[in-house]
């Protein structure tokens, strides 16, 4: 008799080889690592093969897997694709999302695919913005929702996670070693450039701004090729960059806090998808 893949078991072994973890796939599907670890037994005993190979922590795909997980992705967008066709679902309404532009590719891309995977039809504006523009949007009523970053003991808006600033500088350069410093940073009101340069000030190291811009990308360009030395969050630092600390002679900087506010006039069970969809640590309300 001829056999089906059960399309859970296609799920979850797509997004254990795209996480490279079974406990990291468990914690996406919202099932135990147990649960997952026995759907990819059952799948193994289905075709035969071993598709993972196990090597603690993370798991390899075996040559059967590699084969496997092209037709899985396949069926399960084809079968995304019919039910969408054979139901014609009709776009269920906007939702207005901001982000700092430095959190837009380290944060972004898992709060867009957990939201999707429930409300595929909804369609999401994302603007990227520095936190004090997106904060007055917010309260403007201009945005749904919006990620932004405070210090720890700010008491607006609801935490979901923690990130480290630190000290960026390009790996084949050595600008950090000038007498006086040059820097590249966002914009004159952005509370990460107000730290940055106050704590140079704190500790006696001169400095001067040498390029300025609200976007990431522009920063990181003048960085990597060694005329400027940024501040960001750990998470954005690419692997051409490098952290300078102490042992540099660089000041230590905060740990700051991703909160996340929504538009209080607007409620509904939108805005409550996507709230659960941001809160991609798990961190208890502040």
């Amino acid at each position: 008799m001829q056999q089906q893949f059960p399309p859970d078991l296609l799920r979850s072994f797509v997004i254990i080889a795209e996480e490279g973890s079974f406990q990291a796939a468990a914690n996406r599907v919202g099932r135990t690592q147990s649960a997952v670890s026995m759907q990819v037994q059952r799948l193994e005993q289905m075709v035969g093969h071993q598709l993972f190979r196990r090597e603690r922590p993370t798991v390899r795909l075996t040559q059967k897997g590699e084969a496997l997980l092209g037709y899985a992705r396949r069926i399960l967008e084809l079968q995304e694709e019919a039910w969408m066709s054979m139901t014609k679902q009709e776009p269920e309404g906007l939702l207005r999302f901001g982000i700092p532009d430095d959190y837009a590719a380290s944060v972004l891309p898992r709060i867009l695919e957990s939201f999707a995977a429930c409300h595929p039809q909804i369609e999401i504006m994302v603007h990227c913005a520095p936190s004090v523009d997106l904060t007055a949007q917010i309260e403007q009523g201009m945005l749904d929702l919006a990620v932004v970053t405070r210090l720890l003991d700010s008491v607006a808006g609801t935490l979901i996670g923690r990130e480290q600033l630190v000290w960026a500088a390009s790996r084949r350069h050595a600008v950090h070693l000038r007498d006086v410093l040059p820097l590249a940073v966002f914009r004159e009101d952005c509370d990460v450039r107000q730290w940055a340069t106050q704590s140079l000030a704190n500790c006696g190291r001169r400095y001067r701004v040498a390029y300025s811009s609200p976007n990431l990308a522009a920063l990181l360009a003048v960085v990597e090729v060694g005329l400027a030395v940024a501040v960001m969050p750990r998470s954005s630092v690419p692997n051409t960059l490098r952290a300078l600390g102490k042992r540099e002679g660089f000041p230590a900087l905060p740990t700051v806090g991703l909160v996340l506010l929504r538009n209080q006039t607007n409620p509904s069970p939108l805005l409550d998808a996507m709230a659960v969809a941001i809160d991609i640590d798990g961190e208890a309300d502040d």
